[in-house]
């Protein structure tokens, strides 16, 4: 049976680190594998992720292109399967999604996906409703508008 207290690697699957630098007997010895002088040879040393030997490194000899526009707003993406666990007849805007616990910040955007069923009839109050997602509300009775 297997237990915590007997739970060991497979045979091979662990290797010993090699020990370097005890004598000239092991094969690792003197330089310990690590060449004669330069940086490379010192203990602590670690070159800097990128660089290049101070050649002007690639992330900089590429030019800049493009720019992430810091005052773009994603909408919250609510779907029709959501908007399902709603009764007939309500209507559905900001604050009835942020009551629900479905949107956090009732100043964000919402937009209705056409993922899933909707078989109530609701009045719709978003920012932007897709197509397909129109149709479908349409479809089950209710009424869909843009604010």
């Amino acid at each position: 049976m297997l237990k915590l207290n007997t739970l060991s690697p497979s045979p091979g699957a662990r290797k010993q680190s090699k020990r370097v630098g005890r004598g000239p007997a092991s094969g690792t010895g003197k330089t310990a594998s690590r060449g004669h002088k330069g940086a490379r040879s010192r203990t602590g040393y670690s070159m800097k992720a990128g660089f290049e030997g101070g050649q002007m490194p690639l992330h900089r000899r590429l030019p800049k292109r493009g720019f992430t526009n810091i005052f773009k707003v994603q909408p919250v993406l609510i779907t029709l399967a959501m908007l399902d666990r709603f009764e007939a007849g309500t209507i559905v805007d900001q604050q009835t999604l942020a009551d629900a616990g479905l949107i956090k910040d009732t100043n964000v955007p919402v937009k209705v996906l056409a993922n899933g069923e909707l078989r109530k009839a609701l009045t719709v109050k978003l920012a932007k409703i897709s197509q397909g997602a129109r149709d479908q509300i349409v479809a089950a009775g209710g009424t869909a508008e843009e604010v």
